[in-house]
Parts: C-alpha cells; structure tokens; sequence
C-alpha cells in the first residue's frame, strides 16, 4: 500500500460554464456589447484570432464608467449546485482549489463572494479602469491564451492535478491534469482525441467521484 499522506493533490477548476451555471463572459460580451460578441466567436471557430486577440479586444471595448454594472450583472448568474458543498469536502481533505479563469478577476470575487476566503487562489484577467475603455492585464496571458491554464498548473507545486472544466479554454490545462472532470465541449474534445476524463453534471458528482478516486489511491 502506498503511503499517500505526503502526497498534495491540488482541484484547478475554471469558472465561467464551470463554476457559474452558464457562461458569464459571454453573457457580459452580448448584454454590454450587441453585435460584438458573434462575429468573434465565429472569428474563433475558425482560427482567425485567438482566444488572447479576441477575448481582450472585446474586454477593452467595454467602457471603465460601466464596469460597476458588469459586476452587478455577473452577481445575478447562479453558481451550479453543490458548489459550496465542494469546497467543505476539499477542506476537510486539506485540498487547496484554485480558481483557473481566462475571464476578468473582478466577475470571479463577485460571484463566489462571501466563499473566497475558502478558495486558496483566484487567477484570472486584471483589468485597470483608469482610463476610457477597460485596459487588460494578465500575468499569465501566454501563446494564444489570455490567461495559459497549463502554466498556472505548473506554478503549484502540486503531486497531483485534478481539473474540472467545460470549453475550449480548458483543453491545454486538461491535458496535463492527472484527473479530469469535463462537460460539453471540453468532454467533446477528449471524447474525440482519445483521452480519459469524468462527466459531471453538477459539483455533487465531482464530490463523489473525487472522494472515490482518493479512496482508490489510499488503498493502492
């Protein structure tokens, strides 16, 4: 049996489609943006800008005097069920979650709210609002991503990865997790390349599945 007790697992969760019921940003881009958001979306699709171009040129054309209003906007999306739940069983198994977000760190601390001090770290997009338009500032914008998921995996110190995701922001990091939890098009894009991965539904099957695959550990 191996003795596991040493070992750190670490949960990197996304959070727009992952945490919050339904995408945030996206909903912010087409409430705050009309006619903005689909010719970018479609622009992704085909490759013809990246996620770093596209999602921080439509963030920089919102203006700094409405940003009170996206954080309200955001504060009314719900979060999936179980969410909170989850972050009891995660500390009573002494297993740090840190929020993985290719979206802006205000929308994050406004929804989870009153639960971030039970989250080890947010990473996400800053955003300064001196200025006209709200200007983009991301420590780990990287290739062709405005926050490079996989790096952030990398700055923790972690034995073990668990992911749980749900779109095409969450492929890369996916791919270097030991576990992975994914819906919709990130479960579409393992399904398709062949790579193992856990369907959820809500944070209660992660809880489950997460305590089962702990447990499976402990007793190897």
């Amino acid at each position: 049996m191996t003795d596991t007790r040493t070992e750190k697992t670490y949960v990197f969760s996304d959070f727009d489609g992952t945490i919050t019921a339904k995408e945030s940003l996206e909903a912010v881009f087409k409430y705050f943006l009309p006619g903005k958001w689909e010719p970018v979306k479609e622009q992704l699709r085909s490759g013809k800008t990246t996620l770093r171009q596209g999602v921080a040129k439509l963030i920089e054309s919102i203006p700094s005097a409405r940003y009170p209003e996206v954080l309200q906007f955001v504060s009314e999306i719900p979060i999936r069920p179980g969410f909170e739940e989850f972050l009891t069983f995660l500390e009573n198994q002494n297993i740090p979650l840190v929020i993985v977000s290719g979206g802006i760190r205000g929308m994050v601390e406004v929804k989870v709210g009153h639960l971030k001090h039970r989250i080890h770290k947010i990473v996400a997009v800053d955003v300064d609002t001196s200025g006209e338009y709200l200007k983009v500032d991301s420590r780990y914008a990287g290739g062709t991503e405005l926050v490079a998921k996989s790096d952030v995996l990398r700055a923790f110190d972690a034995d073990w990865r668990v992911v749980i995701g749900d779109g095409i922001t969450d492929f890369n990091m996916a791919r270097d997790a030991d576990l992975v939890f994914a819906r919709d098009a990130l479960a579409r894009y393992l399904s398709d390349n062949g790579a193992d991965y856990r369907n959820w539904s809500d944070f209660t099957d992660v809880m489950i599945q997460l305590r089962d695959w702990l447990m499976n550990r402990h007793l190897r």
